[in-house]
């Protein structure tokens, strides 16, 4: 596999939370991780797959498309036992297309709060690396149950709802460094670490 161009990687994310969480995984190595954030360009990425590697897979490819640099990307959700595994692929727009992380948790709340406890769940993400020629690919996955009380101002997403296996305290009690120890995107991208050639 090629090493990164210039050592400067892409990560396929406007997500700054996300970001923080997987340059703070790369931050032992001599690279350079700029997103989506940094610049101006305005990319179409249609999320029309049906899992998440098909729709990490989907913007890995459209970003080094239009760049020609090395590609971080993943695509990550909640999945739901109680729900038939939803809200899973449409974690981010569970509650409609530009739907906030509060709007996205008052949904998941309402839809279940008549179903008996513990709401099973767990996070998937799957990581994805392309440079334009091979897709490298891991995944990972934290197990924990859903509560309707959020808790927490730490994390993003559905964190303050969600408690993992082993904790008392949701993902949006824990600190950056903390999470990272075990998260779902970190399993995923300290994987995802070991197998690029910098």
């Amino acid at each position: 596999m090629e090493s990164s161009k210039n050592n400067t990687i892409i990560f396929a994310t406007t997500n700054q939370g996300k970001v923080t969480e997987v340059k703070r995984i790369f931050d032992d190595v001599d690279v350079k991780i700029l997103s989506l954030a940094d610049f101006n360009d305005k990319i179409e990425i249609v999320e029309d797959g049906l899992t998440f590697e098909e729709n990490a897979k989907i913007k890995a490819k459209t970003v080094y498309d239009f760049y020609k640099v090395p590609v971080l990307a993943d695509d990550s959700g909640i999945v739901v036992d109680q729900l038939k595994g939803a809200p899973g692929v449409f974690s981010a727009r569970y509650a409609g297309e530009h739907a906030t992380d509060k709007m996205n948790n008052d949904k998941l709340i309402q839809d279940l709060k008549h179903l008996p406890e513990p709401h099973e769940a767990r996070f998937v993400c799957q990581a994805i690396y392309y440079d334009g020629k091979d897709y490298t690919v891991t995944s990972g996955v934290m197990e924990g149950k859903v509560i309707l009380s959020p808790r927490g101002e730490h994390g993003f997403g559905y964190d303050p709802l969600f408690i993992s296996e082993g904790y008392d305290r949701t993902n949006g009690e824990l600190t950056l460094d903390e999470k990272n120890m075990f998260s779902h995107r970190a399993k995923a991208f300290r994987n995802l670490k070991k197998k690029i050639h910098f």
